[in-house]
């Protein structure tokens, strides 16, 4: 079945999570069907019941579905506990619910010499593979039911013997493909083991599920992870067995920690809901995804984009061929620039629900747990913030009365009265300014005129006054936030404390 438009698919087994490389992988899918004008389709490859996690495949939906939208699969009715439905012309596209379409296409194989039907036992093929070690060969089935008679085969069936299916490999010479990533790739057919197609329970392997369903939907292109490398000599000699067309395939490189092993779960993160409950943003994260393994092209230094920037400056053949490291600091930055580009009112409904879960928020005086007290502060604090979840840890004092250490209020060698004497002037200064003047525009440079060309004489001793902190936003900022009230009893306290130190 051939399609003269391009048609790519992201195939997620439900195992509880989405990766952070199968994000990618559903995000490079989905750049290059819309920058060919093309089809991303959404398929549910649950055959491998083993590893099938219940509720995965509507966790996976609702995750995939805050990043982009896809134009033919499975999708969650709405207003319903958890029912899939399937739109496209291509469906059911959950494998589970394709069974007998596999069942058929196996039979095919066996009709045609194809495949047959392998009645060994665990236990046999255990004492195979040990044999085989032992001698230091390969490890591979060593073709005991490849000539067994119609008669045999008949019999055991009769007698509801289990089994599997198997390909008949067969020949010699290279299996040879060209991938968009990594240009031309050869596997040996000696190599290649007369591998299962429908296991003892009936269902499908990956190897044959994955390529008929490719064929019959159509899939032009298959875009995955470098570590499907070795199974598409696989796929490509089912697809010869079949006599289908081969679609084009390309292999993503590795994510990588940085100490270059493979990127998994016992040395940080991978799943795309931990880091989006840490408060980085969708948009922050597919930005940075892109940019594990792909580049905008030679002299290109641009490092933020929309989905629709993405979209036109995508290439595979800028995917790189090496393994790309998954820098967290990186992905700090980014989702700063995303947190910073955010209007007031969003950032505002998106942090608030990370401040009201912090314990310490709990404890916060009523007055301060207002609308506009909240909003004057987190609107300080949106410029310096790199995940929502640490919203509010850093500008406690805004908040909670700070602890002040009376050593920390004088700048550099100046004396606790000198210190003093320097918050008594800001104190009053401060004191003359009516309600009304109580401004962010208007304290700015009432203060910064007072200090002078002495800005640390009194500006350091007053910004730890209001903070407790030796780094804080300014303190103009500070007591914008705080009010007149707040500030003025903070650096009497200041004050009291230097005193004692004179």
């Amino acid at each position: 079945m051939k399609h003269e438009t391009v048609r790519v698919r992201f195939a997620p087994s439900p195992t509880g999570y989405l990766h952070v490389g199968s994000l990618r992988t559903a995000l490079y899918n989905y750049l290059f069907a819309k920058k060919h004008g093309g089809t991303f389709v959404l398929r549910i490859e649950d055959t491998d019941r083993k590893r099938f996690v219940e509720d995965a495949t509507e966790k996976l939906l609702a995750t995939l579905g805050m990043f982009f939208n896809w134009d033919e699969g499975v999708m969650q009715i709405q207003n319903s506990k958890f029912k899939i439905q399937n739109f496209g012309d291509f469906g059911p596209y959950v494998q589970s619910e394709r069974l007998e379409i596999y069942k058929k296409y196996a039979e095919e194989l066996i009709e045609r010499g194809k495949a047959y039907r392998c009645f060994c036992s665990a236990e046999r093929l255990e004492a195979v593979r040990k044999e085989q070690e032992a001698r230091k060969e390969p490890t591979r089935y060593d073709g005991k039911c490849r000539e067994l008679s119609k008669e045999g085969v008949a019999e055991r069936l009769k007698e509801n013997a289990p089994h599997v299916v198997r390909l008949r490999v067969e020949g010699a010479g290279e299996i040879t493909f060209d991938d968009i990533v990594r240009g031309k790739v050869s596997f040996s057919r000696k190599a290649i083991d007369d591998q299962v197609l429908v296991k003892s329970d009936g269902f499908p392997t990956y190897h044959l599920a994955n390529v008929v369903d490719d064929h019959l939907m159509g899939i032009t292109h298959v875009i995955r992870g470098e570590e499907w490398l070795p199974s598409t000599p696989k796929h490509i000699l089912l697809y010869e067995a079949f006599g289908w067309d081969i679609p084009q395939f390309a292999h993503l490189p590795l994510l990588l920690n940085p100490d270059r092993s493979k990127l998994s779960k016992r040395q940080g993160d991978v799943a795309v809901e931990d880091y989006l409950e840490k408060g980085y943003l969708p948009e922050a994260l597919l930005n940075f995804v892109a940019l594990l393994g792909w580049n905008p092209g030679e002299g290109k230094t641009q490092e933020i984009f929309s989905l629709d920037e993405l979209v036109e400056a995508f290439d595979l053949a800028h995917v790189h061929k090496g393994g790309a490291v998954f820098d967290a600091k990186k992905l700090d930055w980014l989702n700063a620039q995303y947190i910073k580009k955010l209007s007031l009112d969003d950032f505002l409904m998106k942090a608030l629900s990370f401040l009201e879960k912090k314990t310490w928020f709990e404890t916060v005086d009523p007055e301060r747990r207002k609308a506009d007290f909240v909003r004057r502060a987190l609107s300080i604090e949106q410029e310096r913030l790199q995940k929502l979840s640490d919203v509010g840890d850093a500008v406690k004092f805004f908040f909670l009365e700070p602890t002040v250490d009376p050593a920390l209020l004088p700048w550099k060698q100046n004396t606790p009265e000198e210190t003093r004497e320097a918050l008594k002037k800001m104190r009053d200064t401060m004191q003359s300014l009516s309600e009304s003047e109580w401004t962010r525009e208007r304290l700015e440079p009432t203060l910064l005129e007072v200090a002078g060309e002495r800005k640390g004489d009194f500006l350091w001793p007053l910004r730890v006054a209001l903070s407790g902190e030796k780094q804080s936003p300014p303190p103009f900022e500070i007591a914008w936030v705080i009010g007149k009230a707040a500030t003025l009893r903070r650096i009497e306290s200041a004050e009291m404390l230097l005193e004692k130190m004179v």
